[in-house]
């Protein structure tokens, strides 16, 4: 199995204690696709540009809560008006420096963010930094992995729901969206889409019910803050998501600290990466309706034996 030390790092659940919210400014609302690379753990990016210079290469974050900035980025644009906030990681809790940035564009919308926590490069992968939640609430982010693009508009401008054999609705907690109704192995589970994890991480309520599943040994991650959390992984047999199945998967399981930020520490949870999401043609998530949308690959989803539209 492949499991980089980096697969949950990326805030998953960023918070900031005390952090006001974070308006955008007014912007242009054309459509805007934006092409992406994949970055060093397969998770994409996205160019933005910050007070007119860059591009910067920024992780589209749909579990963290904050934009986050690289120390680096933040010394090159002398960034200097600092002041302090609490980041919650994966695996730890640390007080760390934040700033301010009047100017972060990405495509041509623009937005002012009032505290952006600052990270080591190598602790997000060595991104310049990460796109959270505060940058995308009312919008419609569409991963599509065929071409390689993420598009970021309201979703009527993205064609609303057409073309996706899956809508599933979702709640909001804390500006993430989290789907209720899914099980996994029989077991109803709170999943919550994360393009930031590489892989899958379940909590410590889930294991308990998954006892009999296949162990896969142990593993460690680091987080955002450069702190290691291991737990054990096994594999997921079967994620109902609507009429959606995800088949025979890794799950790192851990005491992690999202899930306390979250209140899911007592119910089974589940965060959903990357190496996940992927196995679909594209996935859309609606801030504003409180949706989530699979769209199956035509020509894959019947013959790959761990995706299947449940029919």
């Amino acid at each position: 199995m492949r499991w980089h030390p980096f697969a949950a790092a990326a805030a998953l659940a960023t918070g900031l204690t005390g952090a006001a919210a974070q308006a955008p400014l007014p912007t242009d609302p054309s459509l805007e696709v934006i092409d992406t690379d994949l970055e060093r753990y397969d998770r994409m990016t996205v160019a933005v540009t910050i007070q007119g210079q860059g591009p910067f290469d920024f992780l589209i974050d749909t579990g963290a809560q904050a934009t986050v900035l690289s120390r680096a980025v933040a010394d090159q644009l002398q960034l200097h008006d600092r002041d302090m906030a609490t980041l919650v990681g994966m695996a730890s809790v640390r007080r760390v420096e934040t700033t301010q940035v009047d100017d972060f564009t990405l495509g041509s919308r623009n937005f002012y963010i009032r505290m952006a926590p600052l990270v080591e490069g190598e602790h997000i992968g060595g991104a310049d930094g990460i796109l959270g939640l505060d940058s995308l609430q009312n919008q419609r982010v569409l991963l599509d992995f065929k071409k390689q693009t993420i598009a970021v508009a309201d979703a009527e401008e993205l064609g609303g729901n057409r073309g996706y054999e899956i809508v599933v609705r979702a709640r909001e907690l804390l500006g993430q969206l989290i789907i209720t109704t899914a099980k996994l192995d029989g077991v109803q589970v709170d999943v919550i889409v994360d393009t930031g994890a590489q892989g899958s991480v379940g909590n410590l309520a889930l294991l308990d019910r998954l006892r009999r599943n296949r162990d896969l040994g142990e593993t460690t991650m680091t987080d955002v803050n450069g702190q290691t959390l291991g737990g054990v992984v096994r594999v997921g047999r079967q994620l109902e998501l609507g009429r959606a199945n995800v088949q025979n998967f890794p799950i790192l399981f851990a005491d992690s600290r999202p899930f306390h930020a979250l209140g899911l520490v007592e119910k089974p949870a589940l965060i959903l990466g990357m190496a996940e999401l992927k196995l679909f043609q594209r996935v859309a998530i609606d801030f504003k309706t409180r949706r989530v949308l699979f769209d199956l690959p035509s020509d894959a989803a019947f013959s790959r034996p761990w995706v299947s539209n449940g029919t």
